[in-house]
C-alpha cells in the first residue's frame, strides 16, 4: 500500500478488494479530502469484507500517522461518525436506516483502529498527534460550527446514541463497536502514571465528563441494562446484506472479519464468559472506566511554572488540588429502583433526572457474576456510593445469592484469585457488616450443605457461621502465606462487627475462632521472645548495632498484640452480649481453656481474659457440682451448657464498649482504582495496547524482569508498598 492513491480498476460481482485498497490508501495518504466530499460516503459504504494481514494494517497506520497532521482525516471521520449516529436517531425508512447503520459501523471500525494507533504511538504530552480540529481554511457544510470541540461533538453523539437506542438484533453490532470505540478513545489514560495529574491529556474522557446530566443518566442506565440483560450475540442473524454479497458483516458473531480489525484482534475476547456476553462485558468496563475517572484541577497559586524545565506533575502538591467531580459516578450513586420511589414515602422528590433501573435484576445478575472481578468492583461501587441500593441489598431475604459466590471465591483464593479481588470482596463484607440487621439475618439463614468446602462437612450450617469460618480461614492462610496486615485487619474488623449479633454459631465456627486465638498467641509469644533476645544482644553489642532489626521486630510485635486483643474483643462480645444464644462458643472456650491461662496477668489482655474466666468459672463450678461419677460425653457437656445458660445472668462481667468498625476511602482512591479498572478491561475485553507505551501500571513481563534483576528485598518492598497503598483504605473504629 502506498501513500498516494492509485486508480481502482473496475471489478465485477462481489469483488470489492481493489476499491477498498484504493479508498483506504487514499484515506491514509497525503491528499486531504474536504469534509463535504463524496469520498467519505464511498469510504463508509464499503462492505469491508476483505481480510488484510497485520503488516498491511500496521503499514496503513504508520502512513496515517505521518499524513493526519495535514489531512485531518481522523477529525473528519469522527465528524462523519457523529452525523451517522445523529441520523439514526431520526425517523427514517428501513432501507435508509440500514444504509446509515452500515456507514456508522464502518466509521466506528476505522476510527477505532487509527485512533488507537495514534494514541499508543503518541510522543507529545498533549497528544497533538490526534489533530482533533479542522484547518481554518477547511470548507465546511452549512450548519457545522467550525470552532466546536470535535472530541466533545463525537462523545456527545456516541453517548446519546447508546443511551437513547434499544439494543436489537439490527443494532447489536453498532452498540458493541461504539463501546469498543469508547475504550479506545479513553485509553489515553494508559499513557499517564497511576497518580492523575492536571496536565494529563485525556480529551475524549474529559469530553464525556462535560456532557449534560440528562444525557449521562441515559448512558449509565443503558450500560447497566446491557450488563443486566446479558444479551448474547446472535450468530444466525445476518446483517446489512446487499443481494448476493455480504454486507459489512456476514453475522454478528463475525465481528472480527473486517479487513482492518481482524489482525489487531482487540474486539473479540476469547476467554471465559466474555465471549458469551461481549456486550455486557464491554458495557460493564466502559461504566467502570467512566465512574472511576478523576481529573484534578489546580488552584492558581499551586500551578508549577511551565517555563521550569524541571517541573513535572509530581512537583504539584496534592494539597492544592481539588477534583472537578465525576458526573458518571454521581449518576451511579443516585441510581434508583424502578419499583420504588422514595418520594412516595418521604414526600421529597429528587430534583432533576436520575437513573432508574430494576434493582432486583441487578442484584440477581451480580449474584451470578461475582466470580468476575468487574462484578465485584461494580458491587463495591454501589454499596459504597449508592445508599438506596445498599438499603435494598440489606432488606433482601436471600442474601446467600450474593454472599455464597463471595465466600466460595475467598475459599479458593489461594488457587487462582488475584489479591485485588480478595481485597474488594473483603471490603464488601466489611461494608455489609456495618449494619446490625445484616449481622442478625445471616444467622437465621440455614444452608443445607456447602459442597465446595472440603476440610469439614458443613451440614445445616447458618450463613453467618459459614462467613465466620471463611473469614477465619482467610486470616490463617494470610498468616502463613501473604502476611498482609491490611487483609488481616479487614477480616478481624468484619468479625468484630458480627460478634455481638452471633446466633447459634456452629460448633466448627466456634472451634475455629478459639483456634485462631491460639494461632495468633503462638506467633505473639515467638515475637516476644525474639524481641527480648534482640534487645538483650543489643545491650551487650556495640551501640547502635542491630537497631533496625529490633525496630522491625517491635513493630511486628505491636501488630500481633493488636490482633490478639481484637480476637479477645470478638470472643468477649459474643460472651457478653450473646452467650445464651451460643452454647457452642462456651463449649469451645471450655475445651481449650488452657490457651487463655498465660494472658490472665498480661497488662494488655488481662481485663478481657478476666471476662473469659468469669464465664469459665461459672460453668466449671456448675459442672463440678454435678455427681463426680457422671460420665461426660461431648453431647452431654453441650446439653449441660445449654441447660446452664438459662441461669446465666452475666454477673461479674466487665462491660466493654461494643467495637464497631467502618470502611472509609482515603482522599485519593483513584490511584488504585484507575489502574485496576484498566487491568480488568485488558483481561476481560481482549483489549491490546503497545506495552511500551503503558505507564499506568506494570505489565506482567515488566514485573518478571524486575524480579529477575532485583530478586529479594526490592521486589518484597515493592509488594509491601502495593499492599499498603491498595485501595487507600481506612478501617475506622467508630466512637
Amino acid at each position: 500500500m502506498g501513500g498516494a492513491p492509485s486508480t481502482p480498476r473496475k471489478t465485477g460481482g462481489g469483488d470489492d478488494v481493489p476499491v477498498a485498497e484504493y479508498l483506504i490508501s487514499t484515506f491514509v495518504g497525503e491528499k486531504s479530502f474536504p469534509l463535504a466530499s463524496d469520498y467519505w460516503n464511498k469510504l463508509l459504504e464499503l462492505p469491508l469484507s476483505s481480510r488484510w494481514p497485520s503488516d498491511r494494517v500496521r503499514q496503513a497506520c504508520e502512513l496515517f500517522g505521518r499524513s493526519n497532521g495535514y489531512t485531518r482525516h481522523l477529525a473528519k471521520l469522527l465528524i462523519h461518525l457523529s452525523w451517522c449516529l445523529q441520523e439514526l436517531l431520526q425517523d427514517s425508512d428501513d432501507d435508509q436506516a440500514s444504509s446509515i447503520y452500515k456507514r456508522a459501523v464502518n466509521a466506528t471500525y476505522i476510527s477505532s483502529v487509527f485512533l488507537k494507533h495514534l494514541i499508543e504511538n503518541g510522543k507529545s504530552d498533549g497528544l497533538v498527534e490526534l489533530h482533533l480540529s479542522l484547518d481554518e481554511s477547511e470548507p465546511v457544510p452549512h450548519g457545522f460550527v467550525m470552532d466546536q470541540d470535535i472530541q466533545n461533538f463525537v462523545m456527545h453523539s456516541v453517548l446519546n446514541f447508546i443511551g437513547s437506542t434499544e439494543v436489537s438484533p439490527n443494532s447489536y453490532v453498532l452498540h458493541q463497536e461504539l463501546l469498543n470505540f469508547m475504550i479506545v478513545a479513553m485509553s489515553t489514560q494508559l499513557l499517564s502514571g497511576p497518580s492523575p495529574g492536571p496536565r494529563d491529556a485525556n480529551p475524549f474522557i474529559d469530553a464525556a465528563m462535560s456532557q449534560e446530566k440528562s444525557l449521562v443518566c441515559l448512558a449509565v442506565r443503558r450500560l447497566l441494562l446491557n450488563y443486566i440483560s446479558r444479551t448474547p450475540p446472535n450468530a444466525k442473524t445476518y446483517l446489512y446484506s446487499d443481494g448476493d454479497s455480504p454486507g459489512i458483516l456476514e453475522r454478528v458473531g463475525s465481528a472480527a472479519a473486517t479487513f482492518v480489525l481482524l489482525p489487531l484482534n482487540y474486539l473479540v475476547n476469547n476467554s471465559g464468559d466474555g465471549s458469551k456476553h461481549p456486550l455486557a462485558e464491554f458495557s460493564l468496563h466502559v461504566l467502570l472506566i467512566l465512574t472511576n475517572y478523576h481529573k484534578p484541577i489546580m488552584s492558581d497559586e499551586s500551578l508549577t511554572d511551565k517555563n521550569d524545565d524541571s517541573a513535572t506533575s509530581e512537583s504539584v502538591s496534592k494539597g492544592h488540588a481539588f477534583s472537578s467531580g465525576n458526573i458518571f459516578s454521581k449518576a451511579l450513586a443516585n441510581a434508583r429502583d424502578v419499583e420504588f420511589d422514595r418520594s412516595d414515602v418521604e414526600g421529597n422528590a429528587y430534583p432533576g433526572p436520575h437513573v432508574r433501573i430494576p434493582f432486583a435484576s441487578l442484584f440477581d445478575t451480580l449474584g451470578m457474576c461475582l466470580a468476575d472481578e468487574g462484578a465485584v468492583l461494580l458491587l463495591y461501587s454501589l454499596l459504597q456510593g449508592n445508599s438506596d441500593f445498599k438499603e435494598y441489598v440489606l432488606v433482601r431475604t436471600d442474601l446467600d445469592t450474593m454472599l455464597m459466590p463471595i465466600l466460595e471465591t475467598l475459599y479458593n483464593a489461594s488457587k487462582r484469585t488475584s489479591s485485588n479481588q480478595i481485597y474488594m470482596m473483603l471490603i464488601v463484607l466489611l461494608i455489609l457488616s456495618q449494619d446490625s440487621s445484616f449481622n442478625s439475618s445471616i444467622h437465621k439463614m440455614i444452608l443445607p450443605s456447602v459442597p465446595w468446602y472440603k476440610e469439614h462437612l458443613l451440614h445445616q450450617t447458618s450463613l453467618g457461621s459459614l462467613m465466620v469460618i471463611i473469614l477465619i480461614r482467610t486470616v490463617q492462610h494470610n498468616l502463613s502465606k501473604l502476611r498482609d496486615v491490611y487483609l488481616q485487619t479487614t477480616c478481624l474488623a468484619t468479625l468484630a462487627n458480627m460478634a455481638p449479633h452471633a446466633h447459634h454459631l456452629s460448633a466448627y465456627a466456634s472451634q475455629r475462632l478459639v483456634s485462631l486465638f491460639y494461632m495468633l498467641s503462638r506467633k505473639y509469644n515467638k515475637l516476644s521472645e525474639l524481641t527480648g533476645e534482640k534487645q538483650q544482644s543489643i545491650k551487650i553489642s556495640l551501640a547502635g548495632e542491630g537497631d533496625g532489626v529490633s525496630e522491625d521486630l517491635a513493630a511486628e510485635l505491636q501488630i500481633f498484640t493488636d490482633f490478639l486483643r481484637l480476637v479477645l474483643d470478638i470472643l468477649n462480645a459474643i460472651l457478653t452480649y450473646a452467650l445464651p444464644r451460643n452454647p457452642e462458643i462456651v463449649y469451645a472456650v471450655m475445651h481449650r481453656q488452657e490457651v487463655f491461662q498465660p494472658y490472665k496477668n498480661h497488662p494488655r489482655f488481662h481485663e478481657l481474659v478476666e471476662n473469659i474466666y468469669t464465664v469459665l468459672d461459672f460453668f466449671n463450678s456448675r459442672m463440678d457440682s454435678q455427681r463426680s461419677d457422671r460420665e461426660w460425653s461431648v453431647q452431654k457437656v453441650l446439653e449441660f451448657i445449654i441447660d446452664s445458660c438459662r441461669f446465666w445472668r452475666g454477673e461479674g462481667m466487665k462491660m466493654f464498649t461494643q467495637l464497631h468498625f467502618s470502611y472509609e476511602q482515603e482522599s485519593h482512591p483513584e490511584e488504585f482504582f484507575i489502574p485496576y479498572v484498566w487491568q480488568l478491561a485488558f483481561s476481560r475485553c481482549g483489549f491490546n495496547f503497545n506495552p511500551d507505551a503503558i505507564n499506568l501500571f506494570p505489565l506482567p513481563h515488566q514485573v518478571e524482569k524486575q524480579g529477575e534483576e532485583g530478586r529479594g528485598e526490592e521486589v518484597e518492598e515493592g509488594k509491601e508498598k502495593k499492599v499498603q497503598e491498595l485501595i487507600e483504605q481506612r478501617i475506622v473504629l467508630d466512637p
